[in-house]
């Protein structure tokens, strides 16, 4: 069979479980990416099978329901909450006071192009403020401290595709596993710059990433507890939670977890304050404002 770069497929191995593209090949071996997953994987062109256009949709149409319900879950709880609950002025004189809000500044890092351009999609349909940047993994602990330099960030994301090997160790052993060890390097790079886990949040991880190191490196938020697949969006959920949990209260770590499509298998973290914060009165000329916001 003719294999070329885009391709999906599945792998006959693992009873074509998650769909996967064709990233590259070498002679006879392809690297793969996952399709909604970040695990990156390696197989004989043998060992694949194409997917069909079809079959492709009804994959897609059931992976989109989870996504959809992990929206519809953080617009019920913290979307509306944010924005209405706690910006409901308090006193009558407030009434006639228009208000401002401010969301964090989000720089996200992947190793994923395409996963990337998903991510954005969603942060701003969020209404978050996110700088993008495709990275390579190996290139991120090298690069990082430059781009945080340029965008000044309140939370930021590192994450791309990453993998466990058996063959290579045992999950204790970082060597065992494709990027953590790009991923540790980054957050530690990142804590130089900012030590403080309030004044830059960080989730930082990928699918069966090595989660305690991670953790141990300095980020809020990472994966994966059980060395589980995450989902492609699951690190957006993540931020959404922190940039709309106002600054005085703390992020409730079960929300976070239960909110994103893999769960609490996939993510985990350490207790963190928020990062929203609304004040007063709004200018046009104010250019630090998200958004109008009067009492609604």
């Amino acid at each position: 069979m003719n294999w070329q770069k885009g391709d999906i497929v599945t792998r006959h191995s693992y009873d074509h479980d998650l769909l996967f593209r064709v990233q590259n090949i070498n002679k006879n071996q392809a690297i793969l990416f996952g399709e909604d997953f970040r695990l990156k994987a390696d197989a004989p062109l043998s060992d694949l099978k194409k997917v069909t256009e079809s079959d492709r949709f009804l994959r897609r149409k059931e992976m989109k329901q989870d996504e959809d319900l992990s929206y519809r879950m953080f617009r019920q709880d913290y979307y509306l909450r944010s924005f209405r609950d706690y910006a409901q002025p308090t006193h009558e004189k407030e009434q006639s006071i228009s208000q401002f809000r401010i969301c964090p500044k989000v720089l996200h890092i992947d190793g994923d192009s395409l996963f990337l351009k998903k991510c954005i999609q969603l942060y701003k349909r969020l209404g978050l403020q996110v700088h993008g940047m495709y990275v390579e993994e190996a290139e991120m602990p090298v690069k990082v401290k430059i781009l945080m330099e340029k965008v000044q960030p309140d939370i930021l994301v590192i994450t791309g595709h990453d993998s466990y090997s058996k063959q290579k160790g045992d999950e204790k052993d970082i060597r065992a596993y494709r990027n953590s060890k790009y991923f540790v390097e980054a957050v530690r790079e990142a804590r130089k710059f900012q030590p403080s886990l309030d004044q830059l949040v960080i989730f930082a991880g990928a699918c069966q990433s090595h989660f305690e190191s991670i953790i141990r490196a300095g980020a809020n938020f990472a994966s994966s507890p059980t060395r589980i697949n995450i989902h492609a969006l699951d690190p957006v959920y993540v931020v959404a939670k922190v940039g709309y949990t106002p600054f005085m209260e703390k992020v409730d770590i079960y929300d976070v977890v239960s909110r994103t499509i893999t769960r609490e298998k996939g993510i985990g973290g350490i207790e963190t304050k928020g990062l929203f914060r609304v004040g007063l009165p709004y200018m046009k000329e104010l250019p630090i404002t998200n958004e109008k916001s009067k009492d609604e």
